[in-house]
């Protein structure tokens, strides 16, 4: 097995963390345990680039039981938990090529290591070894039966692939399935973004100000979080239905250069780039924490930063402190990078046992249907959407109802109506 992680010593620390998540993942070991006895990756080849968590080490297990060979690398230089990488390695016969902190060109050749395995399929969270396939070994391209994504940006790339005809083979948009952005995306964002604020910086959240860019799935997760917390919310956004939702919600909307003189904490989570700009940058409050929760460090203008600012300096660990021309000083988490996992440990593992539930089903399907699907981003499929939240609602000892045979057909029915 080749593999390229910090230090192997850590393993056994590494697999107590992975055990203590799968605890609270029982959707995910209950696939792991039917595809252990029914073997429906045996001998698929999966590639994948994802944040090296103890989630996605379940993840890794389950489809290890599934008879697939996993290689794994970092979707984020900053997201690797290098105890659970060497795990991985020792435990459960997963080949790692992550090291937190690792630079980018240690992080690019990790994401060739998994390349040069030829994974027969891809299992992406940003979509950087799909593009890095498509881009640099379009050789491999036809080895390849599919794919899938775990989060917006990815999505967003993939779509912009599809659109240009530049896509050469079928991709899932797990991100876009109910099972991960309903609750990964709210409650997951939500919680662990705040965590990686508080781990980082130690500062009180009620009584202070919020900004959040952009209210999808993200963002309103955060706001609500924020507002339990005893915050005050404005939302940045540049569509209007989700401005109005933001209001609709109770928060407060403008424009990000009016923002600015109010932020406390300013978080982005868009998708986008220079969404903190130099028009906030000039109104900017003296103390502001800069945060971003997206998948890229492009979200806030970090350049314009370092051209500007007259001193600039780690005051505590991924605590980076501006000083401007003024006087005033501005305080960057994690250089701009998702600080949910790179100040905090991500996402809760009760929320993604759904979203790998979700990606583990989605692999299953890719390649039950191999050879039937054509290059373009699918959808969830509806039915396996309803086994995980059935599973998990199982899980949680929650049972609902169901519908009478009458119910069945008045929900089907044109006849019926006003008697």
């Amino acid at each position: 097995m080749n593999y390229d992680v910090k230090d192997l010593s850590l393993a056994d620390a590494g697999r107590a963390r992975i055990e203590w998540a799968d605890a609270d993942m029982p959707v995910l070991a209950a696939i792991r345990e039917r595809f252990t006895a029914e073997q429906t990756l045996a001998g698929l080849r999966i590639g994948a680039c994802m944040h090296v968590t103890t989630e996605t080490a379940n993840l890794m297990r389950a489809l290890v039981a599934g008879g697939a060979e996993v290689t794994l690398c970092a979707s984020n230089p900053l997201s690797t938990q290098d105890d659970v990488a060497a795990a991985l390695v020792q435990h459960y016969g997963v080949a790692v090529c992550a090291i937190r902190g690792e630079d980018d060109a240690t992080y690019h050749r990790h994401i060739d290591a998994v390349i040069a395995t030829h994974p027969q399929m891809t299992m992406d969270d940003g979509c950087d070894m799909v593009s890095r396939i498509h881009s640099q070994y379009p050789a491999q391209l036809a080895e390849i039966i599919g794919g899938t994504e775990e989060t917006t940006t990815g999505v967003i790339r993939l779509r912009a692939m599809e659109a240009d005809k530049a896509l050469k083979y079928p991709i899932m948009a797990v991100n876009d399935a109910k099972t991960k952005h309903f609750f990964d995306n709210r409650y997951g964002t939500g919680q662990s973004t705040l965590d990686g604020i508080v781990r980082a910086t130690n500062r009180l959240l009620a009584g202070r100000t919020l900004v959040v860019s952009g209210y999808g799935w993200c963002g309103k997760g955060l706001a609500l979080r924020a507002k339990g917390m005893g915050m005050r919310v404005i939302a940045c956004e540049v569509d209007s239905l989700a401005a109005l939702e933001a209001v609709m919600d109770g928060c407060e909307v403008m424009p990000a250069a009016e923002a600015a003189k109010h932020a406390d904490i300013w978080v982005t989570v868009t998708g986008d780039c220079h969404v903190i700009d130099e028009a906030a940058f000039v109104n900017l409050k003296d103390g502001a924490i800069l945060a971003n929760s997206g998948h890229f460090d492009v979200e806030i203008n970090i350049p314009w930063l370092r051209e500007h600012a007259v001193k600039a300096a780690e005051v505590k660990p991924l605590v980076e402190e501006f000083v401007m021309p003024d006087g005033r000083r501005f305080y960057l988490l994690a250089q701009g990078r998702l600080v949910n996992l790179s100040c905090a440990e991500g996402h809760p593992a009760s929320v993604m046992d759904m979203s790998f539930a979700t990606q583990a089903l989605a692999a299953e399907w890719m390649r039950a249907n191999k050879g039937t699907l054509v290059a373009q981003v699918y959808d969830m499929p509806e039915d396996l959407e309803y086994q995980i939240s059935d599973l998990k609602l199982a899980s949680m000892g929650v049972t609902i109802d169901t519908l009478t045979p009458q119910q069945e057909r008045y929900l089907h029915s044109w006849t019926e109506g006003t008697v």
